[in-house]
């Protein structure tokens, strides 16, 4: 394929590691452009300049940055154009919703922000499919400057393959300038699948007016060259036929800024991406949730920019006080490694309108198998959401229940799944039979009961469960007769393999009747929850005994020398059921600290893989922080050192590093799960959130 000059031609810089100004975090990958699984955008590199913007899949969609200081052009983003000096990268910090990098040359700084939106206590701002780019510059070496910004992006950003034909125009947006690109064929829901891009809907670049009067150029149609010539805008090249990608078009922004001195100059843009329907839900296409209050990405953006510099500070804010917190109940590496996890457990999802107008949020499964709605991908990230709104776990298990009530699903557990992104149309999980040997039967059926249970001790009341208690009732049966012992099924770790007597699913199944015995209550159903109660108290008892192997628990009862991780007995503290004795918790930690290796403890005794999400739940059953700081560390080790540059993977191997598989996924959100065991820190977050709806 025939890439653009300034594409091809890349400089060799040595590769080095950035100073302590990165926080001592050097993340596998950075978040950009980070709004759900088709607007996601990520550096691979120690430094954005070491080479192109990726999409979470690694498929390249490239963002490219200069800076023209007294004529001299500098890189800060992006695959080297001809050989054009990059900027030395002087620090890298990583927030909850901000990417902020550092520059230093020519005698200025250059500070270059990526904001995405996602305030979690706002659904309808949570759905924008918006980020801010925003260059901060001065001088620091006493003199006056001469300053121009370039920015672009190509059209692999609206293109699923780069052999598909795109058309492009210019706009005015209210007072901004606008730049819109698409592709020809616009196959709106007509794919689905794991390793795929957008190839349908609309990319925008909207530039508000700042500065002086005709400061900013945006064009379409790459004009680099040009720029680091002489600095001159391009040729207008107002409208384009459709032209084969092979072309690579870009949308070309720049601005002038005159003399720079010692105060700070900034600017900004937007990007924005109108999928015009972006999920099929039983053949019924629906519309990203943004859409219910405005009717065109053109409203959505003026509403964007007018609101750019509270949203901005709402977003600081958020930060600062997340970060606290996190540092506070689980320490500074914990406070970083979670709020690097932050972005990409959200933007994994999308949040669309449901039917009625409500609001669905949908995660896909990336680089796994690529279905959506998947309950064993929504539970191990839960806690996230749990800790900032439950209200947008609620929207992650209606369609769910929805699906369940409707006689589309014929079985007396919950369904695995809903499909496969973006087409949400029943599960594909365990094939055409869907024989009840290929489902996680205990594992979706206690996922989704101890989720309500967990909104219903969040919010104070049982109200979400009270509207599918038959259906929560069916599934509680269901455990009580299949839980204690589970037959030989998947679970979540299905990677693993089937597994009878599995002692960490039986978990699970415990505490998800203690969780239906507590909605039970709450509801003033005093004979069910008597009843249940004492059903979990009574498995628990005899648990201890089925899965005792001295100084540590079985991986499964039948299997004497076997170990596994009991994520699963986490619920126990955040609920505060006390189902178990506290030595089951304690044997446990210290029987995983004696497994641990460099990077990390093993999932279980049979391979010395872990998953990352599971490792901060079973971390978190510790009851000090010196049993907690010596199994988070070798994870923060493995955050800084592991070989594998992607968005974080919640499957590696513990001696190396290496990823065994997935990418990019929801999961991480679970890193929260610590903020969980802290109720005071819960509870507070949760009102937070009560307060602004």
């Amino acid at each position: 394929m025939l890439l653009p000059m300034f594409l091809v031609l890349c400089a060799i810089e040595p590769v080095s590691m950035l100073s302590a100004a990165t926080n001592n975090l050097r993340p596998p990958a950075v978040p950009l452009v980070t709004s759900n699984p088709y607007f996601s955008i990520w550096s691979f590199d120690d430094r954005l300049t070491y080479g192109p913007t990726r999409h979470w899949t690694g498929t390249p969609q490239e963002l490219h940055s200069l800076m023209l200081v007294d004529g001299v052009p500098w890189r800060i983003m992006g695959d080297d154009p001809r050989n054009v000096q990059a900027m030395p990268q002087t620090g890298l910090e990583v927030t909850p919703t901000r990417t902020i990098y550092d520059f230093e040359g020519g005698g200025v700084h250059v500070t270059l922000t990526f904001l995405t939106p996602m305030l979690p206590d706002d659904i309808d701002l949570m759905s924008w499919p918006v980020t801010y780019v925003t260059w901060q510059v001065h001088s620091v070496d006493g003199k006056d400057h001469d300053v121009s910004i370039y920015y672009d992006n190509t059209a692999q950003l609206v293109v699923n393959t780069e052999d598909e034909a795109v058309v492009w125009k210019e706009d005015q947006i209210g007072d901004m300038a606008g730049l819109r690109m698409g592709t020809q064929a616009q196959p709106v829901l007509q794919k689905s699948g794991d390793n795929l891009r957008i190839d349908w809907g609309y990319l925008y670049v909207a530039v508000p007016a700042q500065g002086k009067a005709n400061e900013a150029v945006a064009r379409l149609q790459g004009a680099l060259h040009a720029f680091v010539r002489d600095g001159s805008p391009p040729a207008s090249e107002a409208q384009m036929p459709a032209v084969p990608n092979v072309a690579m078009p870009a949308m070309v922004v720049e601005f002038h800024l005159g003399n720079v001195s010692a105060q700070p100059v900034e600017r900004h843009l937007i990007l924005a991406y109108d999928q015009i329907y972006s999920i099929e839900y039983f053949h019924q296409r629906l519309r990203p949730y943004w859409r219910l209050k405005r009717t065109s990405a053109e409203k959505l953006l003026q509403e964007a920019e007018s609101q750019y510099k509270t949203i901005e500070a709402r977003a600081a804010q958020f930060d600062q006080d997340l970060m606290a917190d996190l540092a506070r109940v689980g320490g500074e590496q914990y406070s970083l490694l979670a709020a690097l996890a932050y972005r990409q457990a959200l933007a994994a999802q999308i949040i669309v309108a449901g039917p009625d107008g409500t609001p669905f949020m949908l995660p896909k499964e990336n680089f796994s198998n690529g279905c959506i709605g998947t309950v064993d991908v929504i539970y191990p990230g839960s806690p996230l959401l749990l800790l900032l709104n439950p209200r947008l776990l609620e929207a992650s298990l209606v369609p769910l229940f929805k699906y369940a009530q409707s006689g589309r699903w014929p079985f007396p557990f919950a369904p695995h799944d809903l499909g496969t992104y973006p087409l949400a149309n029943g599960q594909v999980y365990g094939g055409r039979e869907k024989s009840e040997v290929n489902q996680m039967p205990v594992e979706e059926t206690g996922n989704m009961l101890l989720m309500v249970a967990a909104i219903a001790h969040a919010e104070g009341t049982a109200k979400f469960a009270a509207t599918y208690w038959p259906l929560l009732t069916r599934w509680a049966e269901y455990l009580k007769e299949k839980g204690l012992d589970p037959a030989n099924q998947l679970s979540t770790d299905d990677f693993t393999g089937h597994l009878a007597h599995n002692a960490n699913l039986s978990i699970k199944a415990i505490e998800a009747l203690a969780a239906y015995a507590e909605l039970a209550g709450m509801l003033h159903k005093d004979s069910t929850a008597k009843l249940y109660n004492e059903t979990a108290a009574d498995f628990a008892g005899r648990w201890v005994k089925m899965a005792d192997d001295g100084d540590h628990y079985r991986l499964a009862f039948d299997l004497p020398g076997s170990w596994s991780q009991k994520y699963n007995l986490v619920w126990d503290k955040v609920l505060q059921f006390h189902l178990f004795p506290p030595e089951v918790a304690a044997n446990e930690i210290t029987y995983y600290e004696e497994k641990e290796n460099q990077y990390g403890f093993p999932l279980d005794n049979r391979r010395d893989y872990t998953k990352l999400d599971w490792e901060f739940w079973s971390a978190t059953l510790a009851e000090n922080a010196a049993d907690w700081n010596k199994l988070i560390t070798p994870i923060w080790n493995w955050a800084n050192q592991s070989p594998g540059r992607v968005p974080l993977t919640d499957w590696y191997w513990t001696s190396d590093g290496t990823q065994v598989g997935f990418q990019a996924r929801s999961v991480v959100g679970g890193l929260f799960i610590k903020m969980l065991a802290d109720q005071d820190t819960w509870q507070r977050w949760v009102d937070q959130a009560k307060k602004k709806r």
